[in-house]
């Protein structure tokens, strides 16, 4: 199985930014743990992290007919874009929605997540371990539930 894992605006600053939110473990720090875990799994695994939108919604149509899943924790970009819904359900790949801190539990505009509604699911409140459910929800959805 090949899954894409995006990283939107700032999540390269995690270790550093809000550490009260993220913690102190640095992002590198996690998609290392991720890349494990990943492997542990069986699953070739590419982590894509940018601070631009555009950027990720180049990633996910290049993952059209090359990718069986896609994994994303899409920042702040969760509660406002648009574009970045109309990419991910353009292309018809299992998607999971990922989030290390609980966004329903957070400020009233985090709480709405526009890209939910064209991701198979959302995982969120579990630090790094929310990508680690996430690569598990993408097995499962690739071999029907």
């Amino acid at each position: 199985m090949k899954v894409l894992f995006l990283l939107g605006p700032n999540l390269n600053m995690v270790g550093i930014r809000d550490v009260g939110t993220y913690g102190t473990e640095t992002a590198e720090s996690i998609n290392d743990d991720v890349r494990e875990w990943a492997k542990e799994l069986g699953i070739e695994l590419e982590i894509y992290q940018s601070n631009h939108e555009g950027d990720l919604i180049d990633k996910i149509h290049a993952a059209y007919g090359n990718t069986d899943g896609i994994m994303i924790n899409a920042g702040a970009l969760t509660h406002y874009s648009y574009a970045l819904m109309d990419a991910i359900s353009s292309v018809h790949i299992p998607t999971v929605e990922t989030h290390m801190s609980n966004i329903g539990a957070r400020e009233d505009f985090r709480r709405k997540s526009v890209i939910s509604p064209v991701c198979a699911g959302t995982i969120a409140g579990f630090g790094k371990y929310s990508y680690y459910l996430g690569l598990q929800a993408l097995i499962r959805s690739g071999k029907g539930g």
